[in-house]
């Protein structure tokens, strides 16, 4: 029995599809996506001092303790002439001395000649990773869930798709990140699968990297180089939740503030080149205070958007959902208070058989801090890929999935919704 009253014990629950895909295993048994998830989620027992999402999400600027995980990053030069520009990626190495002082912790650059012979045939499980915003390879709750996985016999690998401009990377166009910017993901994911053929691939985004991993996964389908994929603390309907930030104190003057000042900050890294290529006003972003009002000054112009609601709109991942065909479990804590209950879609997600969400009645943003100092989110994800990679046949996964489609989704004739288009149309115009 769980005493879901005491303090630090949190209550789980599922949400999911009425039947949800069957995943055949190595052994010939045959288990569904909602008991895979379900049992890979362990009873969530967090630090009883930090009984609300303020306190746990608070928490997460005191680092008590490192977890070492050594990078080399490679500068890849965009492949998309609509998206020009370059985006570092950061791949998880054995450990070394020489780390380079232009760089995050524990990172250098790869050589040219040891990067010419990072291919291989081997099979190990690969991990692409979606950082938070203005994050990084660096971030504290990235490194929790890389280090069992790295430390694992098996031996997995990882990389981390850094955001452009973020973890001292360098911005070269006027192509920005936003919540929407897929395209450096999807050129990795397709490099990773020509270097290591055999190597199964498996996502996890945490925040704004959740949002684009989802937005990823929806885009591309059925067509889906991933193997599986999770997401953490997902802030699915960006308007939704801008919305109840801008409503109360704290959400404007807390959390809003912060994510704002440190989006500025990243901007006046980048100034000289984000001046000289797009349309923005450097003196008035840097009187702006909140999260909102950069993305009213920043985003919209650099994107075409005529305001930041139409923004959030096309960036969110609520629709794009409905889109996945992998494996896909999403973690959220109810009391997250900012990426906030009332924007998450559980509709949306019981009409996809793909999609697994658990929330967790206690666990703030991106913490679920446990006593001395763990994070219980890394548990669940962490065990949800180990038996993807081990347990399930992979070869048969794909082939298994074909036929399945939405619970109960039947547009009338002549009309079709597409989850990733965001609006109903016409399939045929002369209709």
């Amino acid at each position: 029995m769980v005493f879901s009253w005491l303090p630090g014990r949190a209550r789980t629950s599922f949400h999911h599809s009425q039947k949800t895909v069957i995943l055949p295993t190595r052994t010939g048994a045959k288990h569904s996506l909602a008991e895979l998830c379900e049992s890979a989620t362990p009873p969530c027992h967090l630090n009883p001092l930090l009984f609300n999402g303020h306190l746990q999400t608070a928490w997460t600027i005191v680092k008590a303790y490192d977890i070492p995980i050594y990078y080399k990053r490679k500068v890849f030069e965009s492949d998309d002439p609509n998206f020009a520009g370059t985006f570092a990626v950061d791949f998880a190495v054995s450990k070394y001395d020489d780390c380079d002082n232009s760089l995050p912790p524990r990172t250098t650059y790869f050589t040219e000649e040891d990067f010419e012979q990072i291919g291989s045939l081997d099979s190990k499980p690969m991990l692409v990773c979606l950082h938070g915003l203005s994050g990084g390879s660096h971030e504290l709750y990235l490194r929790h869930v890389l280090a069992p996985l790295l430390a694992e016999v098996s031996g997995w690998e990882a990389c981390v798709v850094n955001s452009r401009g973020c973890a001292q990377s360098k911005i070269t166009s006027g192509i920005l990140y936003n919540a929407r910017a897929t395209w450096d993901v999807r050129q990795v994911v397709r490099w990773l699968k020509a270097k290591f053929p055999n190597r199964p691939l498996f996502g996890v985004g945490f925040s704004l990297g959740a949002n684009i991993l989802t937005n990823y996964c929806g885009e591309e389908g059925e067509s889906c180089l991933l193997k599986g994929a999770v997401v953490c603390s997902n802030p699915w309907n960006l308007e939704a939740a801008s919305l109840a930030l801008q409503r109360t104190w704290f959400g404007l003057e807390v959390y809003s503030k912060a994510m704002g000042s440190s989006m500025k900050r990243l901007l006046e890294e980048h100034a000289d080149q984000i001046i000289s290529s797009t349309r923005i006003d450097l003196d008035k972003i840097r009187k702006i205070t909140y999260l909102h009002e950069f993305d009213r000054e920043v985003q919209c112009p650099s994107w075409g958007y005529p305001t930041e609601g139409a923004y959030y709109r096309d960036a969110s991942s609520c629709d794009a959902l409905l889109n996945i065909r992998v494996p896909f479990f999403a973690i959220n804590a109810e009391d997250d208070p900012i990426a906030v209950k009332e924007a998450i879609p559980f509709q949306e997600i019981q009409q996809n058989p793909f999609i697994v969400l658990c929330t967790t009645s206690l666990g703030g943003h991106l913490s679920w801090m446990e006593l001395g100092g763990g994070r219980w989110f890394a548990k669940p994800v962490t065990n949800f890929l180990k038996t993807l990679a081990e347990d399930i046949d992979l070869e048969a996964l794909s082939n298994s999935f074909r036929d399945i489609h939405l619970n109960s989704y039947n547009p009338p004739k002549g009309l079709c919704f597409e989850p990733v288009r965001r609006k109903m149309h016409r399939v045929d115009p002369t209709i």
